[in-house]
């Protein structure tokens, strides 16, 4: 992907976060993608196992609001920077950075990392 076609990627991905749809998300990560995040230890594999933990993770959390931030392309997919509102009033906030690797344009490997912002 060319790095604009990257940007619209990430806006997409991060917007199907925010309106927390798991069918259109999961429709970015390839069947036998992996997925890691600090509350998924050891990480998950595959689209079906991903899916069950976001509708858990959905129905478990107040609206969020992801805002991308910055992309920087790799050789296989790309790194992105990203900030969130937590609760209708946005009093929560993170800053998360993922790593994408993509086969063509679904992701295989995503890792994500996050850091608590003082409100």
């Amino acid at each position: 992907m060319t790095p604009d076609e990257i940007t619209a990627f990430n806006a997409a991905w991060l917007q199907a976060w925010t309106d927390k749809d798991v069918p259109r998300l999961v429709a970015f990560y390839a069947e036998d993608c992996i997925y890691k995040d600090a509350q998924t230890v050891g990480g998950l594999e595959g689209r079906v196992a991903l899916a069950g933990y976001l509708n858990g993770l959905f129905a478990a959390t107040p609206p969020m609001t992801y805002t991308p931030d910055e992309v920087w392309p790799t050789p296989d997919g790309f790194c992105g920077r990203w900030y969130c509102k937590i609760g209708a009033d946005g009093a929560g906030q993170l800053r998360g950075f993922d790593l994408v690797v993509l086969r063509g344009r679904e992701i295989v490997v995503n890792e994500v990392y996050v850091h608590q912002l003082p409100a």
